[in-house]
């Protein structure tokens, strides 16, 4: 099928058509567990489940509960890289991380220590804080800040600290982290550690609906967002496509062939180039850290419309 005949299909999705999805999934979706390890995250209402689909052209579809606060936690990423590679370029944003897919999960000390201690991709966690290093800001509560007003500036949306989950998250030392800035520091990839943990515990609590999520989903769908570097959105979409469900992405870039983001907070991203934006959230994970239902919908959807970039 043609690309403009599913653009066609993606355009002409109608509300009661997404309705009837999510209630299928809801009754079908395999067992996935709410994450424990952060207590603000264990508390999530499993059974929320929540979808904002936005076109170009401005129509919106929308289900369930769009307007309650999810932290980004890792659907932050692909965000981070795009603001840094408008404010460093490529050339320097890879010089401490990589793009190649990762074959381990993504806080796997296994892969760093198999790559030298350097970053595989931007998409898991020691490239998220390696990068998270290289904000600009005397502190790590302004370079949070500036992340968030370049996000809400561009974007439209309403992104804000959450300082509730940032304390629940600071409330659970995680060791895994914490040895991931100590390999990155002895491999030169990090001025500072402590720092550089800091603002990536920060940056994972910024939050805000599902809305917002879409909205900022948008300038990487967007040409239309100008003062954006295409080839800077093509490189995030590259990354998300191959990296961004860590190591099940393989699977699902077949499967679903777009690009997409997932989150511990159970929120997801998908960008269908030139048309629009898919975002979710429910909270329940499977075993590589991606929301169940998130992942059925979109592949519905995908499959459905016909949006697989490969064919």
């Amino acid at each position: 099928m043609g690309q403009a005949s599913n653009d066609q299909q993606f355009q002409h999705l109608s509300q009661a058509q997404l309705a009837d999805w999510m209630h299928q999934i809801q009754l079908n979706a395999p067992h996935g567990t709410v994450p424990n390890y952060i207590p603000q995250l264990a508390e999530a209402d499993p059974d929320r489940f929540a979808v904002q689909i936005q076109l170009l052209d401005g129509k919106v579809h929308a289900c369930g509960d769009i307007q309650s606060l999810v932290p980004l936690m890792s659907a932050v990423k692909p965000f981070l890289l795009l603001y840094l590679l408008e404010q460093l370029g490529p050339e320097e944003v890879f010089s401490v991380v990589g793009m190649q897919p990762s074959e381990l999960p993504y806080h796997s000390l296994i892969q760093l220590e198999a790559d030298q201690n350097r970053p595989r991709n931007p998409m898991i966690n020691s490239g998220a804080i390696a990068l998270a290093d290289r904000l600009p800001g005397r502190d790590a509560e302004t370079r949070c800040q500036n992340l968030c007003e370049w996000l809400n500036q561009q974007s439209g949306s309403q992104w804000q600290l959450d300082q509730t989950m940032l304390a629940s998250v600071r409330s659970r030392p995680n060791p895994t982290n914490q040895t991931i800035g100590d390999r990155l520091q002895q491999a030169g990839c990090l001025e500072n550690r402590d720092m550089a943990l800091d603002v990536y515990q920060q940056i994972c609590c910024l939050s805000g609906t599902v809305t917002d999520l879409a909205a900022s989903g948008l300038m990487l769908a967007n040409a239309q967002f100008p003062q954006i570097s295409a080839n800077h959105r093509r490189i995030v979409n590259f990354l998300m496509l191959t990296c961004g469900l860590y190591d099940a992405s393989a699977k699902y870039a077949v499967e679903i062939g777009l690009p997409m983001k997932s989150s511990v907070s159970g929120l997801l991203l998908a960008i269908v180039p030139r048309q629009g934006v898919i975002a979710c959230y429910s909270p329940l994970l499977d075993p590589a850290g991606n929301s169940v239902a998130g992942l059925l919908l979109i592949q519905t959807i995908a499959q459905a419309l016909n949006l697989n970039r490969f064919g």
